[in-house]
């Protein structure tokens, strides 16, 4: 039995809270009498309220998170009906901003803000019998290089199974609007020595899956080097995943970048929009020359995968201007370009734009927008189906081959806005379409305007290309000439997956 629960649901069941490890690695003299339980979004609300009770708790702390704040929002309920006399408190950014625009009212307290300091003052006046404090506790920032480091409460088990998620810097020095990043615009740093020893900690302890939560990885390059060069250090196989701004890579990170091995780096890259008056309107500061550039030596360069961030539904951005920044990107990376749509969180400023571009958004999780002035309520569905397929076909490397052929003309947005629209006629559905199925639907597709052959035969190559996989049905009944080069197609799959394995 525990007297405090850390728990939130996480996304995904490959993911770990660092929120709830720095919370826990803060108690001091109550750590021994807390326990971390993490879920996963969509479980039945009820098991993980059972489950948590289980564990007879007087205090139970849940992270609310974007992804979770509906789910967390139903846990509080029950736990309160089930067990009223258990203090429920919340944090993290979902609750730290106003309006909230989830009912939380059932919870008993509530910190807004960092939370490692006032957790453990909260938890230990709880269990004393001394709280006085206001159910709403506004907490300031810790001293970050002060307190205690959450990454010796990862389990030997969330090493071995889930990702680490890890951090050295809290802040952003931009203003980017949409972005909670932005409300605090001064840095903060641990002593990069001091880091460097808890990543080695993990690595000795068989971590080898780190993604770094630092908003801007590459803003202060000495420190991105003495990481870099950490890694390059080791021989065995790693995966590392930093957030870059995109026009700050200069030559000594260059050469750092360049010496990674295919897989072992992943690079998210933000974009957001390519239209300059549109990034001021949002107070973001794009240097073209230097992005493309950097997207250019990325690309051709290194070995690092990456992911560019584009947003749909940004102030003054019209439909044409978006399509004109996905067909200039298409061009500048062979990375995966994740189509995003604008959301209006609490705390950032974004709201100011409301009145003069009409800007209207939906008032539950994930507050996406809804329309503006320049996209109506249609197109606005239509392209979030867009972003949608967009991940299912283009993002998934699955089709590699076929879309260049979707894309031949250069008319990137274009071609793939009409087989979106006609896709979404065709399947009634954007999710839960297996990988046969959009296969054969981009050979009915693209059969309306290339020769089929070439279309059978390109698009058994992109589903043949991993290994383990069978041939997709209906192409056994269009090719069945090239019955034997599919069999030779399997056959290089699986020894290609059997190498990658040796």
């Amino acid at each position: 039995m525990k007297n405090i629960i850390l728990t939130t649901l996480n996304s995904r069941y490959s993911h770990t809270s660092l929120g709830l490890r720095y919370l826990i690695a803060n108690l001091k003299e109550l750590k021994p009498q807390a326990e971390i339980l993490e879920f996963v979004i969509n479980s039945s609300v009820q098991t993980i309220a059972e489950q948590i009770l289980d564990k007879k708790p007087k205090i139970i702390g849940i992270a609310v998170y974007i992804w979770n704040a509906f789910d967390v929002g139903e846990l509080v309920k029950i736990i309160k009906k089930v067990s009223p006399e258990t203090i429920v408190v919340l944090g993290g950014p979902e609750v730290s901003y106003t309006p909230l625009r989830v009912n939380f009212d059932t919870a008993d307290y509530i910190i807004s803000g960092e939370g490692e300091d006032s957790f453990y003052t909260l938890c230990k006046e709880l269990l004393d019998g001394t709280c006085t404090q206001n159910r709403v506790i506004y907490s300031p920032k810790v001293e970050f290089d002060k307190i205690a480091l959450p990454y010796d409460d990862y389990t030997d088990f969330d090493i071995a199974n889930r990702h680490v998620y890890v951090e050295n810097a809290r802040g952003c020095p931009f203003e980017c609007e949409f972005c909670l990043s932005s409300i605090e615009t001064k840095m903060r740093y641990l002593p990069i020595e001091i880091f460097l020893d808890e990543i080695d900690k993990l690595w000795n302890r068989g971590a080898r899956n780190f993604k770094f939560i630092d908003r801007t990885f590459n803003i202060k390059i000495s420190y991105a080097k003495a990481i870099l060069n950490y890694f390059l250090a080791k021989e065995e196989e790693y995966f590392l995943h930093f957030e870059v701004i995109p026009d700050n890579f200069p030559e000594e990170l260059r050469e750092l970048i360049k010496q990674f091995k295919a897989g072992c780096l992943q690079l998210e890259v933000g974009i957001q929009t390519l239209n300059l008056d549109v990034a001021q309107q949002i107070r973001r500061n794009l240097k073209i020359d230097k992005i493309k550039d950097n997207l250019k030596f990325l690309s051709t360069e290194t070995h690092a995968h990456m992911h560019i961030d584009l947003i749909i539904g940004l102030p003054s951005e019209s439909i044409e201007s978006f399509g004109r920044n996905l067909n200039q990107l298409y061009t500048l990376s062979t990375g995966e370009i994740q189509v995003g749509i604008l959301k209006k969180l609490s705390g950032t400023t974004l709201d100011r734009h409301d009145k003069v571009y009409g800007m209207v958004y939906n008032d539950a999780p994930p507050y996406d927008i809804l329309k503006n002035d320049l996209i109506s309520f249609e197109l606005m569905q239509e392209m979030k189906r867009f972003a949608r397929f967009w991940d299912i076909v283009y993002n998934s490397g699955n089709f590699q081959k076929s879309t260049a052929l979707l894309f031949s003309d250069g008319k990137v947005f274009e071609n793939f806005y009409d087989f979106s629209k006609w896709l979404y006629k065709r399947s009634e559905s954007t999710y839960k379409i297996s990988l046969d199925r959009i296969a054969e639907f981009l050979f009915e597709y693209l059969s309306i305007s290339h020769d089929k052959e070439l279309i059978a035969n390109t698009i058994l190559q992109d589903v043949m290309g991993v290994g383990g996989r069978k041939i997709p049905p209906f192409l056994k009944k269009i090719i069945p000439a090239d019955y034997d080069f599919a069999q030779k197609e399997v056959s290089k799959a699986n020894k290609r997956q059997q190498l990658r394995k040796e």
